[in-house]
């Protein structure tokens, strides 16, 4: 199948094989029940786990019958998945609407072994060439001592997984690595907290931004040049470095060292590339390049194993079934491990940023949802949250569970009875409790996925996001979207350009009257 041309979900036979399914199962008096499921089946949770690269998904818990899954695995193949999939893993253009690739699965090629396609070694040249550059420079950054602090300034892709890697990676960092420092939000307030008590001569600022136009990074960057000079720094070239697509305009900014990429990494998918520096400052070469490891070996199982049994593919499957069948709003990602307590906010770049779209990449309107929001925090704060809604709310909230057995700690107690909440709330959402208070009442029957990773490392926290980069991928692509545009993004920002105008001289003319009464009202 030719995966320029293939059928979007709705134009494909197994579609409307799992609207009659879903009509005959899952509604009405007889509707699936998870209790019933498991009672009538012993091999139920067996049969609904999948082991992947460096983590293991029980997938039993999930309103999903066998049928189910098989019909989807069937949609998969007739959507063209499989070539779709093959067509990013090989670099060709599955950015149509931007006309390139995206490169972040060949990012994570291994050093020495000969990329899957000749032509990849121009479309990389850039990428990889800066990506050596760039774990070079971060081992001298260790080794020489010039600096106490490291501040990274990006916003989005740039900030998201660096800062995640870098909390999930924590207590991995090298003794000698300087202190790490991350800001984002155009709030002064940030940048402010982070600048004080900080020294201009031992402070290294990292630029990080793909077009090196982007209005909050600049404005940050602008701002933290300004602080520096302020404080009497010298040298300025010294202390400020760049990841960009876009050399030139950095340098004209007056950093004295840019590492590049290509326009084929997409920001949300930029860990790979030069833009992971701060992690590579503090995990060393060696950890990030097991990161790239890790995450090339989730690429390998999406490549090679079979879609009844491909983590990504059955968990992008599970989300179309539960968006479009079941018409769930949104997921819950609950992950029971302090280093992943912003995973929520990365996921919710990476999938709504993805394919938060109401057309195909064919620019045709989609008649069904597409992507749902993701929430979540982490457990067990969590259960003191939004867990009440969880469990007796009206809305049914699929939840993801993420565990680690092994703690990076050695505080006696914690992690057994942090493990046996997580399993304990994935149990009562599924089971509930029948109650003569009505207030006591837990329906049940409410699903839940539940990842476990061994221990939480590099190579490890690589497959994770590998894994959810493909899932996201995964539900995209038979949606029919290009997965990897974000034209919503621009709007935005296009319009803050004439507020801003409007704040600065008090002209409000070109402004709606609600826009132009507020300016007013902060002038």
């Amino acid at each position: 199948m030719d995966w320029q041309n293939r059928p979007r979900c709705d134009e494909a036979p197994a579609w409307q094989a799992l609207g009659a399914h879903f009509a005959a199962h899952f509604t009405g008096d007889q509707a699936f029940d998870l209790r019933r499921a498991f009672a009538q089946d012993p091999d139920r949770a067996q049969d609904f786990g999948i082991e992947a690269p460096h983590l293991f998904a029980d997938l039993s818990r999930n309103l999903i019958d066998r049928q189910a899954r098989t019909l989807l695995v069937q949609l998969a193949r007739e959507c063209g998945l499989a070539e779709h999939r093959d067509a990013l893993l090989a670099g060709e253009h599955v950015n149509a609407t931007e006309d390139r690739p995206a490169l972040h699965p060949l990012l994570r090629w291994p050093a020495g072994t000969p990329l899957p396609r000749e032509h990849l070694k121009e479309s990389l040249a850039l990428s990889l060439s800066g990506l050596g550059e760039m774990l070079s420079f971060a081992e001298r950054i260790r080794l020489e001592k010039r600096y106490d602090d490291v501040v990274h300034i990006g916003i989005g892709g740039s900030d998201l997984g660096p800062r995640l890697a870098l909390q999930a990676l924590a207590p991995h960092v090298l003794p000698d690595a300087p202190r790490l420092h991350f800001v984002a939000n155009m709030d002064g307030h940030e940048l402010a907290a982070v600048l004080r008590g900080l020294k201009p001569e031992r402070t290294l600022f990292i630029v990080a931004s793909k077009s090196f136009g982007t209005a909050e990074t600049l404005r940050n960057a602008t701002s933290a040049r300004a602080w520096f000079e302020a404080q009497g720094g010298t040298g300025l070239a010294a202390h400020f470095v760049a990841l960009t697509a876009r050399p030139e305009a950095a340098r004209e900014f007056g950093v004295g060292r840019c590492f590049a990429f290509d326009d084929g990494v997409g920001g949300r998918t930029s860990l790979w590339s030069v833009i992971g520096l701060p992690v590579a400052v503090a995990i060393g070469r060696a950890g990030f390049e097991a990161l790239l490891a890790g995450a090339h070996a989730m690429d390998r199982h999406f490549a090679e194993a079979p879609l009844e049994a491909n983590l990504p593919v059955q968990l992008g499957l599970l989300d179309v079934w539960y968006r479009n069948f079941h018409h769930f709003g949104s997921r819950c990602v609950v992950p029971y491990h302090h280093g992943l307590r912003s995973l929520p906010f990365y996921l919710q770049q990476l999938e709504m940023e993805s394919n938060g779209k109401q057309v195909d990449a064919r620019g045709r309107s989609l008649p069904f949802d597409t992507a749902p929001v993701v929430w979540g925090a982490v457990g067990s704060n969590a259960q003191h949250a939004f867990f009440q809604m969880l469990h007796q709310g009206t809305q049914v909230v699929p939840v993801e569970f993420i565990a680690v057995r092994e703690p990076a700690h050695a505080l006696e107690g914690h992690q057994p009875r942090l493990l046996a909440n997580a399993l304990a709330q994935a149990r009562a959402l599924m089971l509930g409790h029948v109650a003569g208070d009505a207030h006591r009442h837990f329906p049940g029957n409410r699903p839940s996925t539940f990842l476990l990773l061994e221990r939480l490392d590099a190579a490890s926290f690589g497959a994770l996001i590998a894994l959810n980069e493909h899932r996201v991928f995964t539900s995209g692509s038979l949606w029919g979207l290009n997965s990897f545009d974000q034209w919503g993004v621009e709007l935005g920002k296009r319009h803050a350009g004439a507020v801003e105008a409007g704040l600065a001289s008090g002209r409000t003319d070109g402004l709606d009257a609600a826009t132009a009464g507020l300016v007013r009202r902060l002038r």
